[in-house]
């Protein structure tokens, strides 16, 4: 690979509370897997995080468009503009039940007609580099490289894809991780870009529950942001294959977290490359670097941090 990658050191791309919140696009294929909704909940309640776009990803993007207005809509979050990224099918979400006959036209706030501009326009009009936080496939990013490659000079990346040493479960054989699976020409476009990469692989994610004291506090809380959540993930296609007292599996909240800091994980920068199946592999000679989060330093302090952020009230397990 030719392009020359200019990384920034690890220690820059955490951002203390005491600094400006980070301006983050939020690309995602909410409706499909509940923890883009767990994500955008958590989003939503971090100071840390100013929120300037989202951004529907893969699939029937238009119905997803209006799973996201009327979650913002039910929370008085319309402030943040949506739009609708590119659609590649018409597979039913998982959040229809919930979603119901909500007629968009009823939403408030802005929308954009096209999601890849929209990413486009929001990343060159900003005066400070944004971050992407991409938690699906990345179709919508490829097509926003494709109309301005410039965009990587004022934006990095901050994705929830791949799978390095572990798989899905813990597994000790990586497995190609289904966000690059779907859209391998799209990880390559991403990974081709002169930008920035941040990476929650299967590695740091894949085995993240919220139970026990945690989940028990976002479940009994009456916040307007933990109830929209809990009443989603109630009615997603889903529930009944996971335990009463427990999420699912929530990977992508492990990429939201990482939009503003790091110190809760074991970093490494990793030369990846993407090969044709979809697996993310460690690469010496073809790899770019890619920052990944590969392990926990302090998993129970992320439990903490997601519980509250949902919430709005302060989590943290009962000392003996």
């Amino acid at each position: 690979m030719s392009t020359l990658f200019c990384l920034m050191p690890l220690s820059l791309l955490s951002v203390p509370s005491t600094m400006s919140p980070v301006p983050v696009i939020l690309d995602t294929d909410i409706g499909d897997d509940i923890d883009d909704t767990w994500a955008l909940t958590m989003l939503l309640g971090c100071p840390q995080v100013d929120l300037k776009l989202i951004v529907t990803a893969s699939d029937d993007t238009p119905t997803k468009l209006r799973l996201v207005a009327k979650m913002l809509q039910q929370i008085g979050r319309t402030d943040i503009p949506i739009a609708a990224g590119k659609k590649t099918s018409d597979a039913k979400i998982n959040q229809a039940k919930w979603l119901g006959d909500y007629d968009i036209s009823q939403y408030p706030g802005t929308i954009y007609d096209d999601g890849v501009q929209a990413i486009v326009d929001c990343i060159e009009k900003s005066k400070e580099p944004v971050t992407l936080l991409v938690i699906g496939p990345q179709t919508n990013i490829k097509a926003a490289l494709e109309r301005d490659p410039l965009i990587a000079k004022n934006a990095r990346v901050v994705a929830m894809a791949g799978s390095i040493y572990k798989g899905y479960g813990g597994a000790d054989e990586p497995a190609p991780e289904y966000n690059v699976k779907k859209d391998v020409a799209a990880a390559k476009a991403v990974f081709a870009a002169p930008w920035d990469i941040t990476m929650a692989p299967l590695d740091v994610c894949g085995e993240f529950i919220l139970k026990d004291f945690w989940y028990e506090h976002v479940r009994d809380s009456k916040t307007p942001r933990a109830v929209m959540l809990m009443e989603n993930y109630a009615q997603w296609a889903n529930r009944s294959h996971y335990p009463e007292d427990e999420s699912s599996v929530l990977y992508d909240t492990v990429a939201a977290y990482l939009t503003y800091d790091d110190t809760l994980c074991k970093m490494e920068t990793v030369k990846l490359h993407i090969d044709e199946e979809g697996y993310t592999r460690p690469h010496e000679s073809r790899g770019r670097p890619v920052h990944c989060a590969i392990d926990w330093k302090d998993r129970d302090s992320f439990a903490d941090l997601l519980a509250t952020a949902v919430t709005g009230h302060e989590a943290q397990e009962p000392k003996e």
